[in-house]
């Protein structure tokens, strides 16, 4: 019998040889393409890190390493005030720990924005699914339009109207303009809503239920995964969200990370960027955000394909 081949007997008494296996080069280049986008993914924050855990000295005599040079963390320990100046001569805007400062400036602006376009966007929704108006399809309809309207058209008007109100450096001013309307959110619940059983509403309002207790009792507990996509995905975007808070800010009380990384470095042309410490300061930022879509990464994508348009 040959070596390089192999043979079997079948039932009736005749040999049948087997086929060698052949790898299917449709998966290899599958799984080729996946390795490069992953690669192309990962490979920004890596740098950032590889730059974080570098001196700017070892820096400015080997930037092209892909490896960290002059390994330290004192990058980390300025941004977080644990290290007061620069041996190097560079200046950094968060050497007192401001860093501390600008994470509470975010939290809040990002917590306070989640909640109330959440709980907006859910009655908003609960009303153009649930309950029956004369025009309610076409007030929907005007909702469509604006989620074909840029953001950027609505900046400077909302910029003149908070100052106009005297709301500059505060967080209302922050949060009023996109806390009571989003199109998409509205849009998003909506669906899923129109896809829940009527009987229920009608059982409901056998037992005595209002639209209000049915929205709190009935609706909200068997939108929550949705709901929940929705508020994870709010909360990042607010937390990423530049022009806007610096349109409305300028002073630490109230400007969120995102600004704050902005004016790490101060502008002075004797010294050279702090590259380490800003680096080690949008880790820090960022570290949070790639948490929440790690844990939750799967639910979001779950959700927007059981939702889908019905």
């Amino acid at each position: 019998m040959s070596l390089l081949s192999s043979s079997r007997r079948a039932p009736g008494g005749s040999h049948v040889t087997a086929r060698p296996s052949r790898v299917p080069v449709g998966r290899v280049l599958a799984w080729i393409y996946v390795g490069a986008v992953l690669a192309v993914t990962i490979f920004p924050f890596y740098w950032i890190l590889r730059t974080a855990l570098s001196s700017n000295d070892a820096l400015s005599r080997d930037p092209q390493s892909l490896a960290p040079v002059g390994l330290t963390l004192s990058g980390f320990g300025r941004v977080l005030g644990l290290v007061h100046g620069n041996a190097t001569g560079t200046l950094s805007a968060l050497d007192s720990g401001d860093l501390l400062l600008y994470l509470r400036n975010s939290t809040l602006y990002a917590s306070l924005m989640t909640v109330l376009v959440i709980f907006c966007s859910t009655t908003a929704a609960y009303a153009f699914a649930r309950l029956y108006w004369r025009g309610r399809d076409l007030v929907f309809s005007l909702f469509l339009v604006a989620l074909m309207v840029p953001g950027i058209m609505s900046m400077l008007p909302n910029f003149v109207l908070i100052k106009d109100l005297g709301l500059l450096n505060t967080f209302p001013g922050l949060i009023l303009p996109g806390a009571l309307f989003s199109a998409f959110n509205i849009f998003f619940l909506r669906q899923f809503m129109l896809g829940l059983p009527t009987e229920i509403d009608e059982a409901a309002r056998i037992d005595g239920a209002g639209p209000i207790r049915a929205l709190f009792s009935v609706t909200i507990p068997m939108t929550t995964g949705p709901i929940t996509t929705l508020t994870i995905l709010t909360f990042i975007n607010t937390w990423n969200e530049y022009f806007w808070p610096l349109l409305v800010t300028n002073d630490k009380s109230t400007e969120p990370l995102t600004v704050g990384l902005a004016s790490f470095q101060q502008n002075a042309p004797t010294v050279s960027p702090d590259w380490g410490g800003l680096m080690a300061a949008t880790l820090v930022a960022a570290l949070p955000m790639l948490l929440v879509f790690v844990v939750f990464g799967r639910r979001i994508v779950n959700s927007i394909g059981f939702t889908g348009i019905r």
